[in-house]
């Protein structure tokens, strides 16, 4: 991934009391808008294989920049490249992953969710069914194939989620808080299960958190960024093995490190 002076700026309206919010100036408007200013000259190199976070203050833009390496959206000036090539919309290869209840589809089964992209990327149906097979074997739900989304745990939602997003082997897997409204030892769970994943396919991370004990325990960087207009401005290396114990001294010294840090940026004594 090759991120160069990538900017984003939102266009906020307000028209008989009601807030708008839009990526281009409406020119027919009378009113001025006030211009949001998400990013500013973000610039970034992730290699292939890597698994990085980003970690910085609420709405300072990170999911903005996930869903532009996802080409969900455009950045305003800048350029984002994925293996040399401009990012201008969303591709199989680049797969993205969100909270539990936006990332499945509650009228199909386990297997239906996870076959789906297949499915409409017209795969032949063994082969179809070999790949979800694997995945199901892989996320840890098997014997849940016939399982309804309303039926499960908010833990295997989300392993139904990674399932979807890994089905079509995508290179790069990008996250968005995915384990922000699960309790704690499910998130802990599902962070070793995450990184199990990614230890055995091949595949580059991209993980949006607001939590730093996350961000310290799956990422081999962590990416820290400025409040609006938002660029990163530190980074971390995480030197650690995986898997982690994060009761250890190691592991405890680049959490404090990471935690003195955000406390000074956002001046909290």
């Amino acid at each position: 991934i090759e991120i160069e002076n990538v900017s984003k700026s939102f266009f906020v309206y307000t028209d008989h009391g009601e807030t708008i919010i839009t990526e281009k100036k409406r020119w027919f408007s009378r009113k001025k808008p006030c211009e949001l200013i998400a990013l500013k000259n973000v610039s970034l190199n992730i290699d292939h294989g890597e698994f990085v976070a980003f970690l910085g203050p609420s709405g300072c833009g990170k999911s903005t920049l996930l869903r532009i390496l996802a080409g969900f959206e455009l950045s305003s000036d800048g350029t984002a490249r994925f293996k040399g090539k401009t990012i201008n919309g969303p591709d199989p290869q680049r797969a993205m992953i969100f909270q539990s209840e936006r990332a499945v589809f509650p009228w199909l089964t386990v297997e239906g969710n996870i076959g789906l992209g297949p499915k409409l990327q017209g795969v032949k149906t063994e082969e179809r069914k070999e790949r979800v097979s694997k995945t199901i074997e892989l996320i840890e739900l098997k014997g849940f194939e016939k399982a309804y989304p309303k039926t499960l745990s908010g833990g295997m939602l989300q392993r139904v989620a990674v399932g979807r997003a890994i089905v079509n082997h995508p290179e790069l897997l990008l996250m968005d808080e995915p384990f922000g409204a699960l309790d704690a030892q499910t998130r802990n769970n599902l962070q070793d299960h995450v990184i199990r994943i990614w230890q055995s396919i091949d595949q580059t991370i991209v993980f949006v958190t607001h939590d730093i004990e996350e961000a310290v325990f799956v990422s081999d960087r962590v990416l820290i960024m400025s409040p609006k207009p938002s660029k990163i401005i530190k980074s971390f290396d995480v030197k650690l093995k995986k898997p982690r114990d994060r009761s250890s001294e190691e592991f405890l010294d680049i959490y404090q490190e990471v935690l003195d840090y955000m406390m000074d940026l956002l001046h909290i004594d």
